[in-house]
């Protein structure tokens, strides 16, 4: 059984036990959360919502939020001396996916 679920503006396809990297929520270490927004669920028969599957919800807890690994972001121009260099970390919350209601 999976459910593709969309959150922080991206889709995700989970099944029971996944643990998924989402965009930060803001929720402590072991916080329950409950996704709503549940685009089809596949269990045996696949449930395509218009946009969302009605009564259908996901439940998972939150194992950890974090920071990513630094990505570089280097701009330069040629021929005039201009050059600038960032560094940008993603925030992240981790979540294990404990039920598909459906």
């Amino acid at each position: 059984m999976y459910a593709i679920i969309a959150t922080g503006g991206k889709q995700y396809k989970v099944a029971e036990g996944d643990i998924i990297t989402i965009e930060k929520l803001g929720l402590d270490d072991g916080a329950n959360v409950t996704f709503d927004q549940v685009l089809a669920v596949n269990n045996g028969k696949l449930t395509v919502g218009a946009p969302t599957v009605s009564g259908a919800t996901v439940t998972g807890s939150v194992v950890k939020e974090g920071r990513g690994k630094k990505v570089i972001v280097y701009k330069y121009k040629r021929k005039t001396g201009y050059h600038k260099k960032n560094g940008h970390r993603q925030a992240f919350t981790q979540v294990k996916i404990e039920k598909i209601n459906a």
